[in-house]
């Protein structure tokens, strides 16, 4: 942990209800952004603070495919945001503001703000500024340019840390939460003009602190806040009073989120609920509108720590690791795929592989493989009978990476004896022997640099080739001989792009190789002639899953529309091996959820 997150413990508020969720909240930041000791941890999973003047967060983006950015155990992200059309930007707890290359798929550059850990973020309506909220109370501004940011100047410093920001649309003015208060700062000046104290009233008693997670801050100069005593609040930024006041929840109101047209907003607690309110007229003949809740939705079991607003839709996810897509059927035109609500769990990566000739699974963690030899049985039984193990399965072996980076891919080849994986700088390649039920393991030395950082890793059938895909767009073929290799060839990404190639496959006979990119699309190489034989035409969602069938050289693409299963293989002509993830499991292994209480219990 770095030594500027060792002393941002996350504020708590003085009910058991807030303590437990603090703890459980400080958990979350610090493990998967999916399923919690099944996939890989630390991925981007954070806030994104979306309101009028912003960049919207749509539904929409999901056809350009699913970006993956790999973690770190040193950073836990809390903000994320866009500026300037497809830049994206982070900052967390260790103090650094991130921006992506998101054709590379990695970290374009880092830079410490210098104020200790970093809770918030937002970008200005012109895109061209940059706001973060510290620890130390400070709120900093930077100026985006078109290669990095620069620091531009420090607002008044408050007397604790800012929990939550946001832009009013003109670009003049800022709120931003803090605990017990909200501050409304001159842009120009820097200087606080107003100081909103909030309630601490909870359930009818008195707390020792108020949170505020987040603030909207509206053209008609409403700022809207949601704090950890379960209100919906409207402020008058001009005369820095309160307005009026919802209790919407018994637990913490943690996300918001407000439409483009100013005319409806949603936010997300901790008890799992999504709330949605609409400006409407106060009677049907007049002129005069006022904030309802209309909507209340329950897609999740645990907190909802993020909620989006789109055009046609409500967006949250959380820590049942759900993203849930909620269509606002009003605003929908065409009843087709965009109109149906959308669970999204796993994550369309592979992170299991498997050696078919020794009956092995590979399985990728955060920070460790897993080797594993399955199960067999001797009983027989009709097409769908359930048939009892002979022999269970054997745990081989537990394979740690060295540094705080994060597993990217993994492989395990067909014969069982080579085994890779890649981090965010180094690759590396083991060869196994095996001797009875024990493993020597030996790792081969002095890979080549333009190796690193591979999001790809796939062995030909008869697993004397290994094909690597690099984040800069490239496909390299190399030879794998006894315990040595030789690089064969690389395919380079066509002129002036530099697309991530996020999946592939081989053909059984070595000849084809699929890769699929960002973009949603689809190439085709001819291993043999060593050039690019077609391309297969973009579908409106990401690949999730191909593979080449054998005899045909059929290619099989599923896309992200269909493919809940975490894994699938044939180990030979009558065996098919599946790997689940039942939600059930993943729930279990997530802090409690918030106990309601029953009527008549």
């Amino acid at each position: 942990m770095a030594a500027a997150e060792r002393g941002a413990a996350r504020p708590t508020g003085d009910n058991r209800t807030s303590r437990r969720r603090r703890r459980r909240r400080e958990h979350c930041l610090r493990t998967s952004g999916y399923a919690p000791g099944a996939l890989p941890g630390q991925s981007l999973r954070a806030r994104a603070h979306v309101g009028p003047g912003r960049r919207e967060v749509s539904a929409g983006k999901e056809s350009a495919g699913q970006l993956f950015f790999p973690g770190h155990e040193s950073r836990a992200t809390e903000a994320l945001c866009w500026a300037e059309g497809q830049r994206l930007f982070s900052a967390g707890l260790n103090g650094e503001i991130i921006e992506y290359d998101l054709q590379a798929l990695n970290i374009k550059y880092a830079m410490d703000a210098f104020g200790g850990p970093i809770w918030s973020m937002a970008a200005s309506p012109s895109d061209s500024q940059l706001l973060v909220g510290c620890e130390d109370g400070s709120v900093k501004l930077f100026q985006i340019t078109p290669d990095k940011i620069q620091f531009e100047r420090n607002f008044d410093r408050q007397k604790s840390r800012i929990l939550s920001l946001s832009w009013h649309p003109s670009g003049t003015h800022i709120a931003a939460g803090s605990i017990d208060y909200i501050s409304v700062f001159d842009v120009k000046s820097g200087s606080a003009v107003h100081k909103m104290i909030v309630d601490r009233q909870y359930m009818g008693v008195s707390k020792r602190k108020c949170i505020v997670w987040g603030v909207a801050f509206l053209s008609d100069g409403t700022v809207i806040s949601v704090d950890s005593a379960g209100k919906v609040q409207f402020w008058d930024s001009a005369t820095g009073t309160l307005v009026k006041s919802h209790l919407i929840a018994n637990a913490d109101v943690q996300s918001i989120a407000v439409a483009n047209q100013e005319d409806s907003f949603v936010v997300g607690t901790a008890e799992g609920t999504v709330f949605h309110f609409q400006l409407v007229p106060v009677t049907s003949n007049s002129s005069e509108k006022q904030w309802v809740r209309t909507k209340p939705f329950q897609h999740h079991t645990h907190d909802v720590r993020t909620v989006a607003h789109s055009p046609t839709s409500l967006i949250s996810g959380g820590t049942d690791t759900h993203l849930v897509i909620r269509p606002l059927m009003e605003k929908v035109e065409v009843k087709n795929y965009d109109a149906a609500l959308r669970k999204i769990t796993f994550p369309h990566r592979r992170l299991i592989s498997c050696s078919r000739k020794r009956h092995l699974l590979l399985f990728q963690f955060a920070h460790h493989l897993e080797l594993w030899r399955l199960g067999s049985t001797v009983a027989t039984g009709k097409n769908g009978d359930t048939l009892p193990l002979s022999k269970n399965a054997d745990h081989l072996l537990y394979l740690k990476t060295k540094g705080p980076e994060n597993i990217i891919c993994s492989c395990i080849s067909p014969c069982g004896s080579w085994i890779a994986y890649s981090t965010a700088s180094r690759f590396f390649l083991y060869r196994l022997n095996y001797e009875h039920d024990n493993i020597n393991l030996k790792r081969v030395s002095k890979m080549p640099a333009f190796l690193r950082s591979a999001l790809q890793i796939l062995f030909s059938e008869d697993s004397t080739k290994l094909f690597v895909a690099s984040n800069q767009g490239a496909l390299h073929i190399v030879q794998l001989s006894g315990g040595s290799f030789k690089h064969l060839h690389a395919f380079q990404p066509q002129s002036g792009t530099v697309e991530a190639m996020c999946l592939l496959a081989v053909s059984p006979d070595g000849n084809w190789l699929a890769a699929s990119g960002t973009s949603a699309g689809v190439h085709v190489y001819n291993v043999k002639q060593l050039k690019l034989h077609c391309t297969v035409p973009a579908y409106n969602f990401p690949v999730t899953a191909m593979a080449i069938a054998p005899n045909t050289n059929n290619l099989v693409i599923a896309h992200s529309d269909q493919q809940p299963l975490l894994f699938m293989d044939l180990l030979d002509e009558r065996t098919l091996v599946a790997v689940e993830r039942p939600l059930d499991d993943i729930i279990a292994q997530l802090p409690p959820p918030i106990k309601k209480k029953k009527f008549g219990t």
